[in-house]
């Protein structure tokens, strides 16, 4: 897919990180409307920890003009590389630099685009982003426990369960365990990036 920003002047999306099926690249003002649709969909959220309340478009406008410049968050829109459409989002957050320590997150917002393993590329993609480029020591992720699929597609990424919160997430009535997952620096191997940013290896 690609981005029309004015007439007759087509304009392919910016990508960072191109992987096999998935490719990332960053927050794009054109996209703010899947991003509020993706935000309004309830069980989207309902999977992601965020509050479920409406987002209005001013509200999605405020956010991007916030986390398209923080120094706080890095963000990625994830793309489908045979359409090249945009089809969720990924970020680090609370990042402790001093420690090398930061919490991912990451959202699929396009149904048709989930259960095809794409969950678990982002993961291996941003794990490799985080290590070989950021040179961070451990990245870390909540789950809820109900989501069996997410935590299967992390597990295969390299991430491991470290710790649980227990009964953390309320839904529906019921309250449920909040897994911890955890990937150290020394047991990833890079799938990607070292190979584009390591003097000598190309």
């Amino acid at each position: 897919m690609i981005s029309m920003k004015e007439p007759h002047e087509v304009v392919e999306p910016v990508l960072n990180i191109v992987g096999e099926r998935i490719a990332l690249g960053p927050l794009d003002r054109a996209w703010i409307p899947l991003y509020q649709r993706w935000r309004n969909d309830f069980r989207i959220m309902s999977t992601y920890g965020d509050e479920l309340s409406p987002i209005t478009r001013e509200a999605k406008d405020a956010w991007y003009e916030s986390q398209s410049t923080t120094k706080e968050s890095l963000w990625f829109t994830v793309y489908e590389r045979e359409t090249m459409r945009p089809i969720g989002l990924t970020d680090f957050f609370n990042i402790e630099r001093d420690h090398g320590l930061a919490w991912w997150g990451i959202v699929i917002g396009e149904a048709d685009c989930r259960g095809k393993g794409y969950a678990a590329e982002v993961a291996r993609l941003m794990l490799d982003y985080a290590f070989t480029a950021l040179n961070l020591h451990v990245v870390v992720l909540s789950v809820d426990e109900f989501n069996t699929p997410a935590r299967k597609a992390y597990a295969r990424a390299g991430f491991k369960e470290s710790g649980r919160f227990r009964g953390a997430t309320h839904l529906a009535g019921r309250h449920y365990d909040r897994i911890v997952m955890d990937c150290l620096a020394s047991e990833f191997e890079s799938p990607l990036l070292r190979s584009i940013l390591e003097p000598g290896m190309e």
